[in-house]
C-alpha cells in the first residue's frame, strides 16, 4: 500500500519529524526556493511549514493531491492565501498557541534588557570596565505598556504586563475581533492606535503583515511616541519602516532604544541598517524558538496529521 506523502518545508522539532518519517513518506526541503519546493511537493497530500519559506500558488499547484496545509505557528504572510481560498479542498490549520507564550516572554526579555542596559553592561564588564554608577536603569512597574495588535500574542503580552505592575493599553484593527473577549480579563484597556503610541513608555508590536499593516510604524506614527520611549517589534519586519526608525533612534528627544526580532530583510548575510546603533537589540527571528514551544508545536502537528489520516481511512 502506497504511503501518504508529506512535504516539510521548514525545520520543526526533531521528535515530530522522526515520528512522521516512521509513519509516512516524508520529504524535507527546509526553506528551499520555489523550484525545489515544486519538485519535492509532487504527490504530497500534506504540507507543513513555518516562516522563512515562501509557499506560492505555483508550489501548491504542483501537488493536485494536496489536502492539508499545517502552519507550524501563526502568520500566513508567506502563504498564497488567495490560492488557498480558491481551492475549497484545501484545509489550512494554524498552530499559534505554543509560540504565543514564547513570543510574549521575548517581549519582556527585550524590555528588561533595554531598561537595565544589559547589553552595554555586559560589554563593558568584559572589557574590565566597572560601570556600576554609569549605567542608568528603569523599572517596568508603573510604566505604560502599549500593545499594537491585542490578538493571541498581544493578549499574552498584556497579561504579563499586568503581572509586572504596568499600565496596559492596546489596540486592534477590528473591535469585533474574538480575542477582545480576553482583553478585560487580561486588564488591557482598549484605545485608539494614536493614543496607544502617544501614551506608551514601551510599545510592543504584534500584528500580522498585510497590505494594511505594511509600514504601519512609519515617520508619522513614530513622531507620536513619547521622547525616550522604547519600541519592540516581534511581529513582521515589514510592519516597521526601518529607515524611519533609524531616524527616531538618532534624533534628539527621539526613542531611547528599540529591539527587533524581525526585519525587513532576513537571512544569512543580510545586515540590518540599524546594526550600527548601540541603542538597538537585533535577534534573528527567534521569538517562538524555545525548545518547549517547538516541542509542543510538533505534538500538535502529529495530532492533526493523525486526525487527517483517520478521516480518510
Amino acid at each position: 500500500m502506497e504511503r501518504l506523502k508529506i512535504l516539510i518545508a521548514s525545520q520543526i522539532h526533531h521528535s515530530a519529524i522522526d515520528w512522521l518519517k516512521d509513519q509516512f513518506d516524508v520529504v524535507c526541503a527546509f526553506n528551499a526556493p520555489e523550484d525545489i519546493l515544486q519538485k519535492n511537493i509532487t504527490g504530497s497530500k500534506i504540507l507543513i511549514f513555518r516562516s522563512g519559506v515562501q509557499i506560492t500558488g505555483d508550489v501548491m499547484k504542483s501537488a493536485p493531491e494536496l489536502r492539508l496545509i499545517i502552519r507550524a505557528g501563526s502568520g500566513v504572510d508567506n502563504l498564497d492565501m488567495n490560492y488557498v481560498k480558491r481551492h475549497k479542498e484545501l484545509r489550512l490549520i494554524r498552530i499559534p498557541g505554543p509560540g504565543a507564550r514564547a513570543v510574549a516572554e521575548m517581549s519582556f526579555a527585550f524590555m528588561l534588557a533595554m531598561s537595565r542596559n544589559l547589553i552595554k553592561a555586559d560589554n563593558l564588564t568584559r572589557q574590565g570596565k566597572w560601570a556600576k554608577h554609569m549605567l542608568e536603569g528603569y523599572l517596568l512597574k508603573g510604566k505604560v505598556l502599549g500593545i499594537v495588535g491585542t490578538g493571541n500574542i498581544g493578549s499574552h503580552v498584556g497579561h504579563l504586563g499586568n503581572l509586572w505592575g504596568m499600565k496596559v493599553i492596546g489596540c486592534i484593527e477590528a473591535s469585533s475581533h474574538p480575542e477582545n473577549i480576553l482583553l478585560e480579563e487580561y486588564g488591557i484597556e482598549q484605545k485608539s492606535f494614536e493614543e496607544v503610541l502617544s501614551r506608551s513608555d514601551y510599545l510592543s508590536i504584534h500584528v500580522p503583515l498585510t497590505p494594511g499593516t505594511k509600514n504601519l510604524i512609519n515617520r508619522e506614527s513614530l513622531a507620536l511616541m513619547k521622547p525616550n520611549s522604547y519600541l519592540i517589534n516581534l511581529a513582521r519586519g515589514g510592519v516597521v519602516d526601518e529607515q524611519a526608525l533609524y531616524e527616531a533612534l538618532t534624533r534628539k528627544n527621539g526613542l531611547r532604544a528599540a529591539a527587533l526580532d524581525v526585519h525587513e530583510s532576513e537571512g544569512d548575510n543580510k545586515i540590518s541598517p540599524l546594526a550600527k546603533l548601540e541603542n538597538v537589540i537585533l535577534t534573528p527571528h527567534i521569538g517562538a524558538m524555545t525548545i518547549d514551544s517547538q516541542f509542543e508545536i510538533g505534538q500538535e502537528i502529529i495530532k492533526h496529521v493523525k486526525q487527517f489520516v483517520d478521516q480518510y481511512k
